[in-house]
């Protein structure tokens, strides 16, 4: 017994896990949102539990509570940067019994095939840069390009995350003469209602100001750019050369420099949109891999996830366009919510 047809498709980030649970046809038939997936803090098993009532909430939001395992489950994790990583979570998430074939990959390859057209050879690359930042490309043959994306020790540079760190970090040496003035020394303390960079370390430093409001400080980044300070530019500049160079590395090792191939790029920080962010990758992009043809994708990653479960089941043409239509008239869920 079985949900013959139907497959679950699982998008989880650090902050979010968006679950679907889709037809054959392309319809979405259920789904929920719950709490990060990060199985490097608390371990694969423990990772996986905060899937588990998520795929419940979306088979039982279709009527479908009982009625036994899909066909298919693609998820596209975050923290899944190893293959050691890979085999332990299909592993476990094999262990529960939800599907009867399961896929996992990075939560990067979701974002590609969300951006990639549907039907032909996938070929592409993507960058995401939302909290975090990383890149994954995939060539003729099936072929992959990546990077570990695991922080300073494989490379990383940028993302929300990490601006936030350099917008306290500039802001901190030059209140104190250690480095450049800015104009971050007073914006920074002062969106969190306080006077000085001082105030502001001590308040960080004791937790009287939550860790996670840290996050805010990447927005106020490029505010305070925009307004036309150096060093906050500088810093803008130095993410823009940082996404461009890991797509364009990505293309050169999947040997699609010179055909046209799309650049997919998304996340929180790229989505956006802001200008100096933005214009400065789609120049350098111009420069150094001139057959990029780069295009923003602000659709939720779980939508390449369910696209990539329609992939597994040979799905036709109206099923890719229902699925995709779904999306994007806004298929309603639960708001988000913590998962134990």
């Amino acid at each position: 017994m079985g949900l013959t047809g139907t497959a679950l498709a699982i998008d989880a980030g650090n902050s979010k896990t968006d679950v679907a649970l889709v037809g054959a046809d392309g319809s979405v038939l259920g789904t929920a949102r719950g709490g990060g997936f990060q199985p490097p803090l608390v371990g694969a098993a423990r990772a996986v539990d905060v899937l588990a009532p998520l795929v419940e909430a979306a088979l039982d939001r279709a009527g479908l509570g009982d009625a036994g395992p899909v066909d298919r489950l693609s998820a596209f994790l975050a923290n899944v940067d190893l293959s050691a990583e890979e085999t332990v979570l299909t592993a476990e998430i094999t262990g529960r019994g939800w599907a009867r074939s399961v896929g996992v990959r990075n939560d990067t390859f979701a974002l590609l095939r969300a951006g990639l057209p549907d039907g032909g050879e996938p070929v592409g690359v993507a960058v995401v840069c939302g909290a975090g930042i990383n890149c994954a490309g995939v060539g003729h043959d099936g072929a992959t390009a990546r990077f570990p994306s695991i922080g300073r020790i494989s490379g990383d540079w940028g993302g929300g995350s990490f601006l936030a760190d350099e917008a306290l970090w500039f802001a901190a040496r030059a209140e104190d003469g250690r480095g450049e003035a800015t104009e971050l020394a007073r914006a920074v303390p002062a969106h969190f209602g306080l006077s000085t960079m001082l105030e502001l370390i001590e308040a960080l430093h004791l937790h009287a100001i939550p860790e996670r409001r840290r996050h805010e400080l990447a927005p106020l980044l490029f505010a305070v750019a925009d307004s036309g300070d150096p060093v906050a530019r500088a810093v803008v500049a130095r993410q823009a050369e940082e996404i461009a160079l890991m797509a364009t590395v990505a293309l050169r090792r999947l040997d699609l420099l010179t055909e046209p191939t799309p650049v997919i790029l998304g996340g929180s920080v790229l989505a956006a949109r802001h200008p100096l962010l933005h214009d400065r990758v789609l120049r350098l992009l111009s420069e150094h891999a001139p057959k990029a043809v780069p295009h923003v994708v602000t659709a939720p990653p779980v939508l390449g996830a369910a696209l990539d479960a329609l992939d597994r089941g040979a799905a036709d043409e109206a099923a890719y366009a229902r699925l995709r239509g779904a999306w994007e008239q806004g298929p309603s869920g639960p708001e988000p919510r913590d998962v134990p």
